[in-house]
């Protein structure tokens, strides 16, 4: 059933308020691998998160690096409707399409959003897994404008896990939480499908390596 008028606008006005309230239930803190915590803009980039963590982020982007704007890639699903809506909400663009299939417009508008001077945020291993396997989109976006990619992650001293294909966590109130932003990758250009695979498996393994609970 798709959710639409009013009974979606008051859906995302209570989603946007109870968000923002069990947000300030949690404590965070930052380990910022990256040095982009309090940083001027300098270099813009391609975040990365995997899409288990996607609950909170757009609060910890506002929190922690304010100074950055951008935009987020939203599934163009019926389900992704309402968290386009509560994304722009926190004050950022959205780009509707699949991390794992980027469209010829969706890449366009990503690298329009980069070339702007401004961050992009995908979950590469969404809308629909499997989960922690890296899509070939971000792969492609990050050869085609040059942009580093800086791996996102997040870890939860107390939380629930959702029974879906990824598993995706809600942190329990007045849990710990700790933001975890990676140093920058670079992925490189590639001639063959070998060489994209050896890329992209690298840019999962950077992605991974910041994970401690799955």
């Amino acid at each position: 059933m798709k959710i639409e008028g009013w009974l979606a606008r008051c859906l995302i006005a209570f989603g946007f308020l109870l968000l923002k309230a069990w947000a300030r239930t949690l404590r965070f803190e930052a380990d910022d691998r990256a040095g982009v915590v309090g940083k001027p803009v300098r270099e813009n980039y391609i975040a990365a998160l995997w899409h288990n963590r996607l609950l909170l982020i757009s609060f910890v982007l506002k929190r922690f690096l304010p100074q950055r704007l951008g935009a987020g890639l939203i599934s163009a699903s019926r389900d992704g409707d309402l968290i386009a809506d509560l994304t722009r909400r926190f004050g950022f663009e959205v780009v509707r399409g699949s991390s794992s299939r980027l469209g010829a417009s969706a890449l366009r508008e990503l690298e329009n959003v980069l070339a702007s001077g401004r961050d992009v945020l995908i979950t590469p291993d969404g809308p629909r897994g499997p989960a922690y396997e890296l899509g070939p989109g971000i792969v492609f976006l990050a050869q085609k404008t040059g942009a580093a990619v800086v791996p996102i992650n997040m870890e939860f001293s107390r939380c629930w896990r959702v029974n879906s294909w990824d598993g995706f966590i809600l942190p329990r109130p007045f849990a710990r939480v700790r933001v975890i932003l990676g140093p920058p990758h670079r992925v490189r250009a590639t001639s063959t499908s070998e060489e994209f695979e050896a890329e992209r498996l690298s840019l999962q393994k950077a992605m991974m390596a910041l994970v401690e609970t799955r």
